[in-house]
C-alpha cells in the first residue's frame, strides 16, 4: 500500500464511527456520473457536508488539478466555493476564523507542496492551540515520484518528501498522505471525521495526479457522516457530581468561572443552566469572553487576576469555593502566574475530566453532562452575588474631549461599545486591544473572538476574512494594531473582492505597544505607513470601500456615522491615530508581571 497515514492513537476518543455504511433504500444517495466520481469532487462534497462551503486557497503547481475539481463541485450542487487568498498564512488564518463562526463546523484551506504548506503551518498551530477543526489540504508530488529517489522543486533539495508531513505531525491530530486512489476515500473521510471528533486541525496531502481521475469508490455521492456521540461513564459521572455537590453545598460564597475549553466541550448551554439553577455569580476568563451571556444579571465580568474587571477578582479570589469550567492557565491568562487562587477551594472541570480540590479526580466525565447533572444537586446560594452588588460601582464615562484634542483610547472604545449589537461580531488582535476589548459589554448575540493562547500577531486580518465569509448575518468589527496589520495586510484586498462590509479600525500608535509595555527597546518602533492609502490601492476602483483617518473624537464620530449609514454595505477602514503611551492600565500591570515571570533567574544548579 503506497498510502501513508499517521495519527496519534492516544488522543482519539473511544467512540464508534459509522462512515460509509450501507444506507437504507430510501436514503440511498444518487450515483455520481463518471466525471463526478473523482477524488477532488468527493473531497468537495465532504467539506460542504461538514460546513466548509468556502475553502480558502492559494494556487500552486502541485494543487492546480485539485482546485479544478473543487471548483467544479459548486455550492449549489452540494460543493464548495473557492476563496483565493494572497498568501497561505492568511488562507489558514481565514480557515481559523471560518471555523470559529461555524460553531462546531470546519474551516478548510488548500495550499501547495512544502512552500505553501510550511507558510500555512503557523496558522494551523494557532488553530490547534485554540481547538479549532481546520482541514489543511496540500497538493503533493505525483504519485509516481514516491520512492523514485528524484529531487523535486519546492523541497529542500533531498529526495525525501516527508519533511512537510513531519512538520504537521506536531500541530495536527491526524495526517494522511494520499498517493493511492484505492485508499483515498477512507483516508479523506477519516481525516475529516477526526477533525470533527477532536476539534483539532488535520492535514491531508493529495498527489497532484490523482484529483481528476474517476474511481469506483467515488461512484456514489457520499453517505452522510455519522459520529457516535461521546458518552460519560455513568458511575464516574455520578461519583463526580456527588463529590462536587457536597463540596459546593457546604461553602458560604461559591462562584463559577467559564474557561475557553467550554467551546470544544460544547458546554455553553449546560454552564448557563448550572448558573441559573445555583444562583452563584459567574465570570469568564479572558479567552472565554463571548462564550457566556454578558447581559445575564449574575455575570460579574472577566476574571484575569490583577487586570480583571473591577470588583470581579475580589469576588472570585475571596470565595471559599470556585468551579472553573474549561480553564486554561498559562502565563498570559494568569498574569505571569500571579492569580490568588487556592487549589484546595477549586473544582476544575475539563472537557472529559473533573478534579475536586487536590483530589479526587474523575475521568471519562463529559463537561456538559457533569454541569447539567450538578445543576440538579446544588442548593441555591446567592451570597457572593449579594456581596458583589454591595461593592459594585458602575463604570464611568471618560471625560469629554476638548475641541481638537487628540483622540484618547478610552474615548475611542466608548464609541466602539455604542456600535455593538446582536448583529455584530468583534475580532480582537493581539495587543492592547486584548485589554480594552475585555471592558466591552457584549449585547446578546454579539460575537467575540481573540487568539489569547497562541497570540500570533496578524491573525485577525485573515480571521476577519474567514469569519465574515461564514457569518453573513453579522457585521464584523475588527480592532487591529498597526504592527499586527503590517504582517497580514494584503487580505483586505480579498475582503474587497468578496464584497464584505467589515469595519476595520486600524489603531496607529507607532509600534508594537504590547511589547513596549513588556520591555521597551528601539526594535518596537515600526515604519509608519499611509494605511488608508494602502487600502485605497487595494480597492483600485473595484468593489465598495470607505476609508478615513481620524485624530479627534469629532472625526471618529463622523467616520463611524459614515460607516453605519451611507457606507453600511462597504468595507470600511478607519485609521485611528493615538499616542503610543495612551494604553490601558491593565496592559501596564500585565506587561510588568509577564516580563518578571519570563525573566526569572535560572534555578540554582
Amino acid at each position: 500500500m503506497s498510502l501513508h497515514a499517521n495519527h496519534h492513537q492516544a488522543t482519539l476518543p473511544a467512540v464508534a464511527m459509522d462512515i460509509g455504511s450501507a444506507p437504507s433504500q430510501d436514503d440511498a444517495p444518487a450515483a455520481a456520473t463518471p466525471r463526478e466520481a473523482t477524488l477532488g469532487r468527493h473531497l468537495a462534497r465532504r467539506l460542504a457536508e461538514v460546513g466548509a462551503r468556502d475553502v480558502f486557497a492559494v494556487p500552486g503547481d502541485f494543487n492546480l488539478t485539485l482546485l479544478d475539481e473543487l471548483e467544479a463541485e459548486q455550492p449549489s450542487g452540494g460543493g464548495v466555493r473557492l476563496v483565493g487568498c494572497c498568501n497561505e498564512l492568511n488562507a489558514a488564518y481565514a480557515a481559523d476564523g471560518y471555523a470559529r463562526a461555524r460553531a462546531g463546523g470546519v474551516g478548510a484551506c488548500v495550499v501547495t507542496f512544502t512552500v505553501g504548506a510550511l507558510s500555512a503551518i503557523n496558522a494551523v498551530a494557532g488553530a490547534f492551540s485554540e481547538n479549532l477543526p481546520v482541514v489543511c489540504i496540500s497538493g503533493g508530488p505525483n504519485s509516481n515520484d514516491y520512492g523514485s529517489n528524484r529531487i523535486l522543486h519546492h523541497t529542500i533539495g533531498l529526495p525525501d518528501f516527508s519533511q512537510e508531513l513531519r512538520c504537521f505531525q506536531n500541530v495536527t491530530c491526524y495526517q494522511a498522505v494520499v498517493n493511492n486512489l484505492d485508499d483515498a476515500h477512507e483516508q479523506i473521510d477519516t481525516a475529516i471525521s477526526t477533525a470533527l471528533k477532536e476539534s483539532k486541525p488535520v492535514y491531508i496531502s493529495i498527489s497532484c495526479d490523482l484529483p481528476s481521475i474517476p474511481h469506483p469508490t467515488f461512484s456514489r455521492h457520499p453517505v452522510p457522516f455519522f459520529l457516535s456521540p461521546r458518552l460519560s461513564n455513568q458511575m464516574s459521572l455520578e461519583a463526580a457530581v456527588e463529590a462536587a455537590a457536597a463540596f459546593l453545598n457546604k461553602s458560604a460564597k461559591p462562584v463559577l468561572v467559564a474557561g475557553a475549553k467550554m467551546r470544544v466541550a460544547k458546554a455553553r448551554k449546560a454552564f448557563l443552566e448550572l448558573a441559573d439553577a445555583c444562583g452563584y455569580p459567574f465570570a469568564a476568563m479572558p479567552s472565554a469572553k463571548g462564550l457566556v451571556p454578558e447581559h445575564h444579571p449574575r455575570f460579574i465580568g472577566t476574571y484575569w487576576g490583577a487586570v480583571s474587571t473591577p470588583f470581579c477578582a475580589e469576588i472570585v479570589e475571596s470565595a471559599d469555593a470556585y468551579l472553573f469550567a474549561g480553564p486554561l492557565f498559562n502565563d498570559h491568562s494568569s498574569v505571569g502566574y500571579s492569580l490568588l487562587l487556592n487549589k484546595e477551594k477549586a473544582i476544575f472541570v475539563q472537557p472529559d475530566r473533573v478534579v475536586i480540590g487536590n483530589g479526587p479526580a474523575f475521568g471519562c466525565v463529559l463537561m456538559k453532562d457533569f454541569l447539567r447533572a450538578l445543576a440538579t444537586r446544588l442548593k441555591k446560594n446567592t451570597a457572593a452575588c449579594e456581596i458583589h452588588s454591595r461593592i459594585f460601582v458602575p463604570q464611568g464615562e471618560p471625560r469629554p474631549s476638548q475641541p481638537e484634542e487628540p483622540l484618547r483610547v478610552n474615548v475611542f472604545f466608548n464609541h466602539i461599545q455604542k456600535m455593538l449589537s446582536g448583529n455584530t461580531a468583534v475580532i480582537v488582535e493581539t495587543g492592547d486591544s486584548w485589554f480594552n476589548c475585555q471592558k466591552l459589554k457584549l449585547p446578546q448575540g454579539c460575537g467575540y473572538e481573540c487568539q489569547l493562547q497562541y497570540g500570533s500577531i496578524g491573525w485577525s486580518v485573515g480571521a476577519t476574512l474567514g469569519y465574515a465569509q461564514a457569518a453573513k448575518d453579522k457585521r464584523v468589527i475588527s480592532l487591529i494594531g498597526d504592527g499586527s496589520f503590517q504582517v497580514t495586510a494584503q487580505e483586505v484586498s480579498t475582503m474587497l473582492r468578496w464584497g464584505q462590509n467589515n469595519i476595520i479600525f486600524l489603531i496607529n500608535n507607532g509600534g508594537y505597544t504590547i511589547e513596549v509595555k513588556i520591555h521597551d527597546g528601539p526594535y518596537n518602533i515600526i515604519k509608519n505607513w499611509n494605511y488608508t492609502g494602502l487600502v485605497e490601492a487595494f480597492h483600485n476602483g473595484e468593489g465598495k470601500c470607505y476609508t478615513a483617518k481620524v485624530r479627534t473624537e469629532e472625526e471618529l464620530k463622523e467616520a463611524i456615522e459614515a460607516s453605519l449609514g451611507p457606507n453600511k454595505d462597504s468595507l470600511c477602514f478607519i485609521e485611528v491615530i493615538v499616542h503610543m503611551d495612551d494604553t490601558s492600565k491593565e496592559l501596564l500591570v500585565w506587561g510588568a508581571r509577564l516580563f518578571a515571570a519570563n525573566n526569572r533567574p535560572p534555578n540554582p544548579q
